[in-house]
């Protein structure tokens, strides 16, 4: 009489794991790769509010032939300007209010006066500080300046 096996063998177990182990230390590198683009395309998106907000207050601010440090109001948020151009805070009243920013992002730096500049990171980089663009408000003689993204800790 011939017995009928059941289940798997063990070397038929000891096969499938390897290849489980072999193809999950081949995706989890491309995973990791995924990420960093999506905080890198995060930041580019805040890049392009901060641009846009940045142009729309001051065409505001000229269209209402207002002084250039006046304050002005951008969808019912109050936006403080200086020298025509928001200033570089990471509150509501400064760049980071007027382009819409959430709490996805955290700012260093910045303040009121002319050249103050204001850093813009994803929340969740591994290394924010690195995955980050800055803001530098207009000075007497300059417009904003909004750097290009630095993707090192992104």
């Amino acid at each position: 009489m011939v017995k009928k096996q059941s289940g798997f063998t063990l070397i038929e177990l000891i096969v499938v794991i390897v290849i489980l182990g072999i193809l999950a230390a081949t995706a989890l590198p491309k995973f990791m790769g995924i990420q960093g683009g999506a905080r890198i395309s995060i930041l580019q998106g805040a890049r392009g509010a901060v641009a846009s907000a940045m142009n729309i207050a001051t065409a505001t601010l000229q269209s209402q032939s207002l002084a250039s440090n006046a304050s002005i109001t951008l969808d019912g948020v109050g936006i403080s300007m200086i020298g025509s151009y928001p200033v570089a805070t990471g509150t509501s009243s400064g760049i980071f209010g007027a382009a819409g920013l959430s709490s996805d992002y955290t700012t260093t730096g910045g303040g009121t006066g002319l050249g103050a500049t204001l850093s813009i990171q994803v929340a969740n980089a591994p290394t924010p500080s690195t995955c980050a663009f800055s803001y530098t408000s207009a000075t007497a003689t300059t417009p904003p300046v909004i750097t290009a993204i630095n993707q090192g800790g992104c």
